[in-house]
């Protein structure tokens, strides 16, 4: 019985919730796009650009990193999943307080807020990365992927690990302010050991070793492993990246907790 109740509850609940969500959102793609030039077209326009930038930039200069892969599928692959997770916290830290005001109606809480931002960044993110791997296999720059399933679920991880980092930073950030000032040196400092601009299999063994706590890591091979996984030996482990997007998400609604105890509305 109490369980019936509680699923009613739930499903009473996820109506309000839905359009919450949509009015956050909308409002979102408005304040920061606007309505003029292309307006929301900018939400994956941006992110392609930034990519096409990094691949013709490594094709000009013959960068091969250590593999004979097509400079192109390995740029698409790489650098559309750093600007996955690397965005997320950036837009996330210092999101509450411009929308204080918000949190006079009663249905409007910080998650709302947050997750309003997290869904159109990994939106931008997502269409980003298909739009140029369509436009690319059209081309024939690239081949289609090898296993489209394996893809998905590389990129639906990696987005997790997004979501629940970009939570906690953001959470963190509003009880500290240095939280702000450390994560943009911090996310150039990760750049290079998340995976996107080497394969693991080219490294030394230590190299590997140490190279494998990261999660993302295991998030770009599989993503990899699913578009030209039977040119390369890849190296990860699902169920790593999954924990650590466990903990930090329970860590992350932890924190949000106190932090929506104490927020006042202006």
């Amino acid at each position: 019985m109490a369980a019936d109740s509680t699923f009613a509850s739930l499903r009473a609940a996820w109506p309000i919730q839905r359009r919450v969500l949509g009015a956050l959102l909308m409002r979102e793609v408005l304040t920061r796009y606007g309505r003029h030039n292309i307006g929301f077209l900018w939400l994956f326009v941006e992110p392609m650009l930034f990519t096409l930038g990094v691949t013709a930039l490594w094709s000009l200069t013959g960068a091969s990193h250590g593999t004979s892969l097509p400079i192109v599928s390995f740029a698409l692959t790489g650098y559309s999943s750093v600007l996955l997770w690397r965005n997320m916290p950036s837009r996330s830290i210092g999101a509450v307080k411009p929308n204080l005001s918000l949190m006079y109606h009663r249905q409007v809480k910080v998650l709302d807020i947050l997750l309003a931002r997290l869904m159109l960044e990994g939106a931008g993110a997502t269409i980003s990365f298909t739009v140029l791997s369509l436009i690319f296999i059209s081309i024939e720059w690239i081949q289609p992927p090898e296993d489209l399933l394996l893809v998905i679920a590389g990129w639906a991880i990696l987005a997790w690990f997004g979501i629940s980092l970009a939570l906690l930073l953001a959470a963190l950030a509003e009880r500290s302010e240095i939280v702000d000032k450390l994560w943009h040196p911090a996310a150039y400092l990760i750049f290079p050991l998340s995976g996107a601009a080497f394969l693991v299999e080219i490294l030394p063994k230590n190299a590997q070793d140490f190279l494998l706590y990261v999660p993302m890591v295991h998030c770009t091979e599989m993503i990899r492993d699913g578009y030209f996984g039977s040119k390369f030996h890849a190296h990860y482990t699902p169920s790593y990246p999954i924990v650590i997007n466990a903990v930090l998400t329970l860590l992350a609604l932890a924190q949000l907790r106190k932090v929506s105890r104490e927020v006042i509305p202006e």
